[in-house]
C-alpha cells in the first residue's frame, strides 16, 4: 500500500509549494479535491509542470454538472500536460449539493453513473465513443496527442456504485470508510464485479483523517466539529454505520505515531492500495502528521 496526501490548496502557488514540499517528503502521490475552490485539473496540470516526480489525482470532480466529454477533453489535457501521471477520480456529489446549490436533478444516479462511463471511458481510452443511453447520447471524438490512458476512478460506498467500480471503472475512492468496511463490503463486492465482467482487479484509494498529537480528546473534538456534516450525509452514514461508529471522530486516526501507524496498517490489511491522508488539527499537529506520515510513505510501514 502507498500513502499519499490530500491537498486543499487556497491558491495555484500554494499547491505547487505543497507538492513539491510533499515530494520532498517522501509522498508519490498528490490528491486535490474539486469543491468549491480551486479547479482541481487546471491546478494539477500547472503543478505537473513544476513537480515532475509524483502523480496527482482528483478526489473527486462531480459527474452531473460536466458533460463526459467535456470532462474526458479536460482530463486528458491534464494527462498530457503530466506528462501520463494523472488518476482521474470522479463522483455523484450528493443530492444537497446537485439539487440543493446547482438547481439540477438528482435523478437516477446508479443510471447516470453507469451512463456517464459510457460514454467517459471509451474517450479516454480511444478518443472517440458512440453510445445511446437514457440520460446521456454522445457520438464523436476528440483529438489530444500525448495524453497516456489514465486510471478512472469512482467514488463507491452503495452496492450498485461498488458494481460499476469493478466492472466499468478501474476502481474506487473511499472516504470516511473504516477497515472493516472496506475488507468486508466495497472489496468483495467490487471485486466480484470485476472478476465477473472479465477485468483486472479494481485499485482501491482510501482517505483518512489523521492527526498526530498528544491532546487526543483535543483533536476528537476538533474532529467532530469538522467533519460533522458526513455523519449527516446518506451515503457516508451507512458507511460508519457499517463500521460501528457513532460520528466521524471516532474514525479519524488521532494520536501518536504509534496511533498512527496502526492506522495506516489496518488499511493496508483491509486490502487499500494507496492510503490518502488527510492532515487535521492545529498548524503544528498538521505539520508533524504530514512530516511523520510523509516518511511511512517513504520508508514504508
Amino acid at each position: 500500500m502507498k500513502i499519499g496526501l490530500f491537498s486543499f490548496p487556497s491558491s495555484i502557488d500554494a499547491f505547487v509549494a505543497s507538492a513539491k514540499q510533499a515530494a520532498d517528503e517522501g509522498y508519490p502521490e498528490v490528491w486535490v479535491p474539486q469543491i468549491f475552490g480551486l479547479d482541481a485539473l487546471i491546478a494539477i496540470s500547472v503543478a505537473s509542470r513544476e513537480v515532475p516526480n509524483v502523480r496527482f489525482g482528483t478526489g473527486v470532480i462531480p459527474t452531473y454538472p460536466r458533460h463526459p466529454m467535456a470532462l474526458a477533453q479536460q482530463a486528458l489535457t491534464a494527462q498530457a500536460a503530466s506528462n501520463g501521471r494523472l488518476t482521474l477520480g470522479i463522483g455523484l456529489s450528493h443530492k444537497i449539493v446537485i439539487e440543493g446549490m446547482l438547481g439540477m436533478s438528482f435523478d437516477r444516479p446508479a443510471i447516470h453513473m453507469r451512463e456517464y462511463l459510457s460514454v467517459l471511458m471509451p474517450l479516454v481510452r480511444e478518443q472517440k465513443v458512440s453510445f445511446s443511453g437514457t440520460t446521456l447520447t454522445t457520438r464523436g471524438q476528440i483529438d489530444i496527442p500525448n495524453s497516456a490512458d489514465m486510471p478512472v476512478l469512482i467514488a463507491a460506498m452503495a452496492p450498485r456504485m461498488l458494481e460499476l467500480a469493478g466492472s466499468a471503472a478501474d476502481g474506487t475512492i473511499l472516504w470516511m470508510t473504516g477497515p472493516r468496511t472496506t475488507a468486508e463490503h466495497v472489496i468483495p463486492i467490487m471485486s466480484a464485479a470485476a472478476e465477473k465482467a472479465g477485468r483486472s482487479k479494481p485499485t482501491t484509494v482510501a482517505g483518512l483523517p489523521m492527526c498526530l498529537t498528544s491532546n487526543v480528546d483535543a483533536a476528537r473534538e476538533r474532529a467532530a466539529k469538522e467533519y460533522v456534516v458526513y455523519g449527516q450525509l446518506p451515503s457516508y452514514r451507512a458507511m460508519l454505520d457499517r463500521e460501528g461508529h457513532a460520528g466521524p471522530a471516532e474514525l479519524a486516526v488521532i494520536g501518536d505515531e504509534a496511533a498512527l501507524r496502526a492506522g495506516a496498517r489496518s488499511m493496508l490489511e483491509a486490502g487499500a492500495d494507496l492510503l490518502m491522508v488527510s492532515c487535521f488539527g492545529t498548524a503544528e499537529e498538521q505539520a508533524a502528521t504530514r512530516a511523520f506520515m510523509g516518511s511511512l510513505a517513504k520508508e514504508g510501514l
